[in-house]
């Protein structure tokens, strides 16, 4: 008997867990189609595996404000499109050309070659240094609200990153210091803004099984004249 009871037990209780996880997934699922169609995306589908999501269906100039309307729906952990979708990106307009009689003559043809991206860990991680030096990943002032520069800042090194080895992996790691909220909110806003850089990586070029992102607060605060309020990407 004690054998029987303990299983029934154990059937109850995954019986319980299955219907919570469930409930959980269609709760994430309504708020988040709610949230699209209040920012004026319906024409698309979104369905949960736990807390994770999986957009399909939407036209490539809507996938990326859709990606992080949904990302944005508190509970939501991830979210991802289905199959390796690279959303539109608007491309700025063309210069217009000079009038052939205000043309400058063109310079003579060079023999100089672009050098190829480099395929090594170390090699990758240099330009990716090298990269945030000289442009560092902005934000709006106490948001994880990037500035126009910081998006195409990360745009840029997403490019970059995606001429790498298809096996190379990336952290997204995001400092800030600490202000009025004290240690938690610190954390927190790192947090939310090494997510938001993670959303342009995948968005454009990287598939999201190959970035991870953490915050840290101000737990390790900046040396040698950089800024404390930082983001960092690492390949591991």
């Amino acid at each position: 008997m004690i054998p029987i009871a303990v299983l029934v037990t154990a059937l109850l209780a995954g019986a319980v867990t299955w219907v919570q996880g469930g409930a959980i997934q269609r709760n994430l699922a309504d708020r988040a189609r709610a949230a699209l169609v209040a920012a004026g995306l319906p024409a698309g589908n979104v369905s949960f595996d736990g807390r994770d999501a999986t957009l399909s269906g939407f036209p490539p100039w809507d996938a990326l404000r859709a990606l992080d309307v949904v990302q944005g729906v508190d509970g939501v952990r991830a979210a991802r499109f289905d199959g390796d979708v690279v959303p539109l990106v608007p491309s700025p307009a063309p210069s217009p050309s000079p009038s052939p009689s205000s043309a400058p003559s063109s310079p003579p043809p060079t023999t100089s070659t672009t050098a190829p991206p480099p395929t090594d860990k170390a090699g990758v991680q240099a330009e990716i240094d090298r990269m945030l030096t000289e442009t560092p990943i902005s934000f709006v002032p106490d948001t994880a609200r990037l500035t126009p520069e910081g998006e195409q800042a990360a745009r840029d090194i997403a490019i970059a990153l995606a001429k790498a080895p298809a096996d190379f992996r990336y952290r997204v790691t995001g400092h800030v210091a600490r202000g009025p909220g004290g240690e938690s909110a610190a954390l927190k806003l790192s947090r939310d803004r090494a997510r938001a850089v993670t959303r342009v990586l995948t968005t454009n070029g990287l598939t999201a099984k190959r970035v991870t992102y953490r915050g840290l607060g101000d737990a390790r605060p900046a040396t040698g004249g950089e800024e404390d309020r930082r983001v960092e990407i690492t390949v591991v």
